[in-house]
């Protein structure tokens, strides 16, 4: 499998980069057809997702960073490395959200219009991004027999054939996870009638709990201690996200 995209004058383009931009680029494009939906500015969100991103983007590779510290200790430089990966989702939205938090108080901006505005494009952001770690290789599961394999696109097979052996394409588990999310939550916001920040929190729970699930699949945990750090993080959201939308006494309506 070839992580190469295309070369830049000389430059490497990698698979991963090309898709996490990709997934990034049409994020915007689906908050843009669903702000009128939701009676959200566009371009008020758009300040406010360019303040995010960035700390979003760090937030993510600080995430992994901390967790995986012995593989930079005697190269650090190598922490501004993102081009073959090592970026953590969970690190990643809760930098976002609190850059997000910190320019909506400061413009007296209710933060949930763009936190639900935001979640279908995140999650479709997620499953694009994921094909990421199919070119690289990474962020699979356990080995698996080839009669297992064999019931998966023959291109897949390939992808998953590292060193002899074949693994479980986890990527491709929660690409397809992260997609049916996305189709739920277009479904709320075009025919449902809801509060304000049930949306975000839907997208919260369930991500969550696929994600519990396929991470016990995983090789290449972050952890702590003997806990898997992905399935704590996922079973705080779903219990922070369950509460939420249960106790949701907000009267503001899409």
């Amino acid at each position: 499998m070839n992580p190469i995209a295309f070369y830049v004058f000389g430059i490497a383009i990698r698979w991963y980069g090309v898709l996490i931009a990709s997934g990034m680029l049409i994020a915007f494009i689906i908050a843009k057809i669903n702000s009128k939906y939701l009676n959200v500015d566009y371009d008020k969100f758009i300040d406010c997702a360019l303040i995010s991103l960035p700390f979003g983007i760090v937030g993510a590779r600080l995430y992994y960073v901390v967790f995986n510290y012995k593989l930079y200790i005697n190269n650090p430089i190598d922490v501004l490395n993102i081009r073959e990966g090592g970026l953590a989702i969970h690190g990643g939205i809760i930098f976002g959200i609190l850059a997000a938090y910190i320019y909506s108080k400061k413009r007296g901006i209710n933060l949930l219009n763009y936190l639900d505005l935001a979640a279908p494009s995140i999650v479709l952001a997620q499953s694009i991004g994921r094909w990421g770690n199919f070119f690289n290789q990474e962020a699979h599961g356990g080995e698996v027999s080839k009669e297992f394999i064999s019931k998966f696109p023959e291109f897949i097979q390939r992808g998953m054939f590292i060193d002899g052996k074949y693994y479980h394409p986890t990527f491709l588990y929660e690409s397809l996870w992260n997609l049916f999310i996305f189709i739920i939550l277009i479904i709320i916001i075009r025919y449902i009638i809801t509060k304000r920040g049930n949306i975000f929190f839907i997208y919260v729970l369930l991500y969550s709990i696929g994600r519990f699930f396929i991470e016990g699949l995983r090789t290449d945990s972050l952890m702590i201690g003997p806990f898997r750090t992905a399935q704590i993080v996922s079973i705080i959201g779903i219990l922070i996200s369950t509460m939420y939308v249960l106790l949701n006494k907000g009267k503001e309506l899409y």
